[in-house]
């Protein structure tokens, strides 16, 4: 039982996860139909006597998913960890947070910035998960990671369906200086511990991932970044100034 614990909790040290495959596809095709199912079934879920209980179910997911990290890190040494890489600072396991308390709270604010964070920085995580390389479906990590992610973009479709929640303009210019204090708070820890590399501000992954195509320049590659965030805070925000644009041309 000891040995089962200790490789189910633990990491191999070969690669055992592979981008594009069908365990990199299944956890998000299996979001989508959850997300697709919230939708069908909207009307019942807002005029359900247990809704409140769902979302406080699902906000407690959101937490012990996100807890649950560090609880595996303090019971296995073996993974060595250190402030260097394992501090609470990222857009990921801040909208996990938010959106919990989003739920709770039924809270328009949280909504704001989390949406934009979701469909900014957290699709990228989506897209190349590279922190699985070497923990695939036979261990905790993988599915930890999953759960952590897609139950997020769950949270922000469920309040956009059931509670008819919307961003709005200000709702990218508040999540933007969200953003602006974390990114702040990632570039003094990372000048301040050695090796840190939070938002991957200092230099690339180790394994490969979309961020591998940026220059090694801080300045450049800080810059780059940020000229991404506002083109895809765009792109998150284009399907409701359609939809907006279409309803005043019917008036």
């Amino acid at each position: 039982m000891k040995e089962f614990f200790s490789y189910f909790f633990g990491q191999g040290t070969t690669q055992e996860f592979a981008l594009f495959t069908p365990a990199h596809f299944a956890p998000v095709l299996l979001m989508i139909l959850v997300i697709w199912c919230i939708y069908r079934k909207r009307d019942a879920l807002r005029e359900s006597r247990h809704e409140e209980k769902l979302r406080y179910a699902l906000a407690f997911a959101l937490i012990i998913c996100d807890m649950s990290y560090y609880w595996r890190l303090v019971g296995m040494p073996s993974l060595n960890p250190s402030a260097v890489e394992n501090l609470p600072i990222g857009i990921c396991a801040w909208t996990v947070i938010f959106c919990s308390f989003m739920m709770v709270g039924k809270s328009q604010s949280l909504f704001d910035i989390v949406y934009f964070w979701l469909f900014s920085g957290s699709l990228f995580a989506l897209i190349t998960p590279t922190v699985l390389t070497y923990t695939g479906p036979t261990r905790y990590r993988y599915y930890q990671f999953w759960l952590e992610h897609t139950l997020g973009y769950i949270a922000v479709f469920y309040m956009i369906f059931v509670h008819r929640m919307r961003p709005t303009i200000r709702s990218a210019f508040k999540s933007a200086i969200a953003m602006t204090v974390m990114v702040l708070i990632a570039y003094w820890v990372n000048t301040m511990i050695p090796g840190a590399n939070y938002l991957y501000m200092a230099r690339p992954e180790a394994a490969p991932s979309v961020l591998d195509i940026l220059p090694p320049n801080f300045a450049l590659r800080v810059s780059i970044m940020a000229f991404a965030m506002v083109v895809m805070y765009a792109l998150a925000y284009l399907p409701w100034y359609r939809l907006d644009k279409k309803k005043r041309q019917l008036k």
